[in-house]
């Protein structure tokens, strides 16, 4: 896709997206990505240089954004966390792991992020061909009343049999589980990076009883998706994985924690690209890469995922991490979707707010 394209996809949407300035935090604040994101930031870092030659894999192996320091990455671990049956049942081809990978190769992404059963069903045809990131926890949807909770489903040195590049996990921040998730995926983090793996953590927010009021979900909430980033790369995630902002004031309507007025007069103003930049900030300054989530399948997700990977580049961003709007679609329709989110980050129109 052009640009034309891509403004006529955004719709009336493309104004607001494509030609908004940040204020709150401006771009020379940020570490931007770029093809020398490793040699210009990461190697101030305490990563050694396995590390560094896996995440030159994940940048630069294969894929329509090889070279670009931007990345596109396929996951799918929803058959574990939102049931096989309802993730593949519109598309059964999915529940035999090898077209997982072809998706993934075949939509030219850059990796492929699964569970522990998908990628060591395959590994030894695909590892070296395809980065693969295994996903360490799931939340699984079997157990009556069920359960919001992540348990490690997989080892850090499993992942490295299979020749993995990386690993995944997810932790609930704002959950009663938290405090436990996060001291487990911090010690499998520092041993991931021991062995030379890049880590990626789901920074997902998660309380329904107290993050949803007044009809309002606060699970998108700016601030609060902001400080769940900054806590994972406390824990020296090298990727961080958010969901798009869709509103703010959590801290404030929620009546919780603390914040700063500044936050929401200044810093992060209510303008989605004000609102993901906000995020990158929290990502220390963009030294931590931020890849957003595509989010679930529904009647718009070419646009959907378009704006979000405009929303993403423009603020600074790392990529986009897109499954649910490819895999339940037929294989060209899905390779379509990714193709367009790579297409943003191809355009040289398109430049950081």
């Amino acid at each position: 896709m052009n640009i034309d394209d891509i403004k006529k996809i955004l719709g009336t949407d493309a104004d607001t997206l494509l030609n908004h300035t940040c204020t709150g935090i401006p771009k020379d604040m940020i570490h931007q990505p770029g093809p020398d994101f490793i040699e210009r930031v990461v190697e101030d870092s305490d990563r050694n240089n396995l590390v560094l030659n896996n995440l030159e894999r994940i940048f630069n192996q294969r894929g329509r954004l090889a070279g670009t320091g931007y990345v596109s990455i396929l996951p799918v671990d929803q058959g574990i966390e939102h049931t096989a049956s309802a993730s593949f049942a519109v598309n059964p081809s999915y529940f035999d792991p090898e077209n997982i990978i072809k998706l993934a190769i075949d939509g030219g992404c850059n990796a492929v992020a699964s569970t522990l059963g998908v990628l060591g069903s395959i590994s030894r045809k695909y590892a070296r061909k395809l980065p693969f990131i295994v996903k360490l926890n799931h939340n699984e949807l079997l157990t009556k009343p069920p359960l919001s909770d992540q348990t490690m489903f997989a080892s850090v040195d499993q992942a490295l049999d299979m020749g993995a590049v990386g690993v995944g996990s997810t932790v609930y921040f704002g959950s009663q589980e938290s405090r436990r998730q996060i001291q487990e995926t911090s010690e499998a983090f520092k041993y991931a990076h021991e062995l030379g793996l890049v880590c990626v953590l789901w920074c997902y927010l998660r309380n329904t009883e107290e993050f949803i009021k007044n009809g309002k979900d606060y699970h998108t909430a700016n601030d609060l998706e902001s400080q769940a980033n900054h806590l994972g790369v406390t824990i020296e995630a090298d990727i961080v994985k958010q969901k798009i902002s869709t509103l703010s004031r959590g801290f404030l309507d929620l009546n919780f924690g603390k914040t700063d007025k500044l936050v929401y007069n200044k810093l992060a103003t209510d303008h989605p690209l004000e609102w993901n930049r906000y995020q990158v900030a929290n990502c220390y300054m963009g030294r931590v890469g931020l890849i957003n989530s595509g989010g679930e399948s529904g009647g718009n997700d070419l646009q959907d995922a378009v704006k979000a990977a405009v929303i993403n580049k423009r603020s600074g961003g790392m990529g986009l991490i897109l499954g649910r709007k490819a895999f339940k679609k037929s294989k060209p329709e899905g390779i379509k979707i990714l193709n367009a989110v790579q297409d943003v980050y191809l355009s040289k129109e398109i430049d950081i707010a």
